[in-house]
Parts: C-alpha cells; structure tokens; sequence
C-alpha cells in the first residue's frame, strides 16, 4: 500500500489537469484571421479585374504599414517600381510611372512662369 501512494504521489502534481483536453494544445481557426486572408485576397482580385476591364495589364505587390496593415501598389510595367499611380503616356499606347514616362507636373516644368487654366 505504502508503494501504491508513493507512485501515485510522483505521477500527479498540483498543476495535472488529468484527462481533460486543454485548448491551447488544440489546433484553432479564427474567424478574424479568416477574414483578413479572404478580404486581402479579395482587394488584389477586384483590382487586377478592374484594370484588365480598362486594358491595361499590371501587377500588384503590397507593403506593410506602420501598424500591421498592408497597402497595396501598383508595379510599373517598364522599372518594376512600387508606384501609386500608373499613367498613359499621350502620345503612345505606353503604360508606366511618370519618372519612365519623363512626365512632370505643371508647377515643375513651368517654373516661375504664369500659366493660364487652360
């Protein structure tokens, strides 16, 4: 009898839950997490489909944010560049960023100069 308790004494500690199933040693799925992985799957969708519609064929990356989002860009079809907005060039059937385009802005090709709203 002596041996029976002293065996049973080493098996059991004061923290044993015994055989109950504890959660976190079970595999889980959230909801949230699901969302998200359908929601940023769904954003790079809608747009790859929206700029096909318009004819013009880009890809997309992302980038995070400074708390834990994520922001999508466009890649420029010539560099491969993260950008924001794509143009068309005006005089070609071309697709890209203003730096691979040679675009300016008014205010920076017409320096000191008034120009009317034309």
């Amino acid at each position: 009898m002596h041996i029976l308790i002293l065996y049973l004494t080493k098996m059991l500690s004061p923290y044993d839950l015994g055989d109950f199933l504890v959660a976190e040693n079970c595999f889980k799925i959230k909801v949230d997490d699901l969302l998200k992985k359908a929601q940023e799957g769904l954003k790079i969708r809608l747009l790859e489909a929206h700029a096909e519609a318009l004819g013009v064929e880009v890809r997309f990356t992302t980038s995070k944010t400074k708390f834990h989002g994520e922001r999508i860009w466009f890649l420029c079809p010539n560099c491969g560049r993260r950008i924001g907005t794509i143009y068309k060039h005006p005089t070609a059937e071309i697709f890209g960023c203003r730096i691979c385009l040679n675009l300016k802005y008014k205010k920076q090709r017409f320096k000191g100069m008034i120009e009317s709203s034309v």
